[in-house]
């Protein structure tokens, strides 16, 4: 008979992208993923089999979880479309500032599995859960872009799908640029400058 569980799975997923999205996948060993999620290599691998089924249901966790924060952002009816892209970048960089306190950049799972194709080749539900969680985000901003424009915060310009793409390559932007060090604050005026040109 199979013991019980002792772990909370989601509890583990979480530990584990908070590990990866610093780290990216080849980097993290499993014995660090045991340490960040607290269990051993045996419960580990009983309910994942694998570093990489793990990584994948991390990914997708990771995913939807992120999705859902900047869905609430830019789902807030109570301010401009135009003032929420820039608190969906206040949040972003409040995320950089805190993860630099803590001596390191907050990374991203999807940028760091984005710029690894041989994951994306290797397992075809990556490449599935990155360009789902993709064309969703596209979506969210292409929306809140047509709010703006309906609300008088955002002028008439380019089409709103290259207005979201362009929103979601500074965010992209920041996570890399975060990595190099650059401060928090320097990183919200480059953002703020990038969005000038879909705001002004």
């Amino acid at each position: 008979m199979a013991r019980p569980r002792t772990f909370d799975e989601t509890s583990v997923l979480e530990a584990a992208a908070a590990q990866f999205r610093v780290h990216g996948y080849a980097d993290t060993s499993t014995e660090q993923l045991c340490e960040a999620a607290d269990v051993r290599r045996s419960s580990l691998y009983n309910t994942f089999t694998s570093k990489d089924e793990l990584f994948v249901r991390a990914l997708e966790h990771y995913a939807a979880t992120m999705r859902a924060h900047q869905a609430a952002i830019l789902a807030d009816a109570s301010v401009s479309g135009a003032e929420r892209l820039r608190r969906l970048v206040d949040a972003i960089v409040d995320e950089e500032r805190v993860a630099r306190g803590e001596g390191h950049a907050a990374g991203c799972m999807g940028v760091h599995t984005l710029m690894n194709p041989d994951l994306r080749a290797r397992d075809e539900r990556i490449a599935r859960i990155l360009e789902r969680d993709l064309q969703e985000r596209l979506g969210l901003l292409e929306d809140t872009i047509r709010v703006g424009r309906a609300d008088g915060s955002i002028p008439d310009g380019p089409d709103a799908g290259e207005g979201a793409l362009l929103v979601n390559t500074l965010i992209a932007g920041l996570r890399v640029t975060a990595q190099t060090g650059i401060a928090p604050e320097v990183l919200r005026r480059i953002a703020l400058d990038g969005l000038r040109s879909l705001l002004a």
